[in-house]
């Protein structure tokens, strides 16, 4: 298992914590339009980095911006797998291709 599919476990498991013990649970609960304004702050803070290039801030930026774009999955009931099958869909197609046929 991928971290990446450990870490979707661990958000899919924490849909039914007590928001008081835990942030995912406390992200989840408050709806997934939260869960999308979180996600789009941490996608901000991880541009800024990357304009800037510092590599180490940068990185863990990233990890913000995965964390927090699969709690926005959850919230809206998106696994990962199928994130994932779309990305396999689209491997070996042209991204102006993939587009026009969108």
């Amino acid at each position: 298992m991928t971290p990446l599919h450990r870490l979707a476990a661990t958000i899919e498991a924490r849909k039914t914590a007590d928001p008081d013990s835990s942030w995912t649970a406390k992200l989840l609960s408050k709806g997934p339009e939260k869960c999308a304004e979180k996600f789009g702050e941490e996608a901000v803070e991880a541009i800024i980095e990357a304009v800037k290039g510092d590599r180490t801030k940068l990185t863990a930026e990233a990890a913000d911006v995965l964390y927090h774009l699969l709690v926005m999955l959850t919230s809206r009931d998106v696994t990962l797998d199928e994130v994932l099958a779309e990305l396999e869909r689209r491997e070996g197609v042209s991204g102006i291709a993939e587009k026009a046929g969108r």
